[in-house]
């Protein structure tokens, strides 16, 4: 079933004291550049550095006695997954492409998961979790589309309006849309009127191409420096499909250049250390896709990146990406110049 806000209001009282009560903090930098005050999510603060614990937590905490369970991940999904399983005492079997950075994968070996490596597409990694909930009988934790763990995203939405109810717009990440269905149901059931602007990379932005379709629409997944937005939504998508449908304002595609761009302005302004997914909300700002009209907020959604490629950002270097290179640009105090 769709969630609602007493959903959100229930898993907040699930995860609290666990992963809840990250910090929204100003961005002077942002501020500046947008008008108005411009704030941060720091969902980098969670203890596997990234939102996904609170929907994991969140879909746990409902099983009963289970033999373990499974998911398929892009990354933090699956540390949130491990993370969650291990407090639990349970088998966590975590199954992904080979696109996923190795960072992520030794996150979750380091949680004590298991760790399967299937294909080169995200289908691909979910046909594997299918298999071992049909041959091994591990309960699957969906990445979005599912019900508690939209819930568990949607209290990131709880926290920001209530620190700030004068937003005026929400710049959310957007994949599978869990984080962005979540947000915006509990964002605008509080306060109607807020826009709330979904941001994705312009390769392979799955709910952007399926939400302009009306339908689950299949994309070609490539290398990318928001490799945490991978993947598509599903082809039995339930629920975030038609949540993004009817929630969200806008959807705003930004190039790899961009995000390259707000990566480095996440790092040398604010003193954060972010993947690129993170930082689609800067990017579509800083490329005046987006204006906000009023004080606005984005969500960090997670610190682990590629430590090579993100060093390689913040320090002006080419980026290589499959066939593509995003060509390096040294950052000098809120401009970028060539090398």
């Amino acid at each position: 079933m769709t969630p609602t806000l007493a959903d959100i209001m229930a898993a907040a009282r699930v995860i609290c004291g666990v992963a809840d009560g990250t910090p929204l903090v100003p961005s002077p930098h942002m501020s500046g550049v947008a008008g108005h005050d411009f704030l941060l999510k720091l969902e980098i603060a969670q203890p596997i550095g990234a939102f996904k614990l609170r929907g994991a937590l969140n879909a746990v905490a409902g099983l009963g006695n289970v033999a373990g369970v499974t998911c398929c991940s892009t990354g933090n999904h699956g540390r949130g997954v491990a993370w969650a399983a291990r407090e639990r005492g349970l088998r966590a079997v975590i199954c992904m492409s080979e696109l996923v950075p190795r960072a992520k994968v030794e996150g979750i070996r380091a949680l004590g998961a298991e760790v399967r490596i299937t294909g080169r597409s995200q289908d691909d990694a979910q046909a594997e979790a299918a298999r071992l909930v049909a041959e091994e009988g591990l309960v699957e934790i969906p990445p979005f589309d599912d019900a508690r763990v939209i819930a568990g995203q949607g209290t990131i939405g709880l926290e920001i309006m209530a620190r700030r109810p004068d937003l005026d717009m929400l710049l959310v990440p957007l994949s599978g849309g869990g984080l962005a269905a979540g947000v915006a149901l509990a964002a605008k059931t509080i306060k109607p009127g807020i826009r709330v602007v979904g941001v994705s990379m312009d390769r392979g932005a799955a709910m952007h191409d399926s939400l302009r379709a009306g339908r689950p629409a299949p994309v070609d997944e490539v290398p990318s420096l928001a490799d945490s937005l991978g993947g598509g939504i599903g082809a039995d998508n339930r629920l975030t499909l038609a949540m993004c449908r009817d929630l969200l304002d806008e959807v705003v595609l930004v190039g790899e250049q961009d995000i390259y761009r707000a990566m480095q302005v996440l790092y040398h302004e604010d003193r954060i250390v972010a993947e690129g997914g993170s930082a689609v909300g800067l990017a579509a700002v800083l490329t005046g896709r987006v204006r906000p009209a009023g004080p606005a907020a984005t969500i960090i959604t997670g610190r682990n990146p590629d430590m090579e490629m993100f060093t390689r950002v913040v320090t002006g270097q080419d980026v290589v990406l499959g066939d593509l290179t995003v060509r390096g640009s040294v950052y000098q105090g809120g401009c970028v110049d060539g090398p």
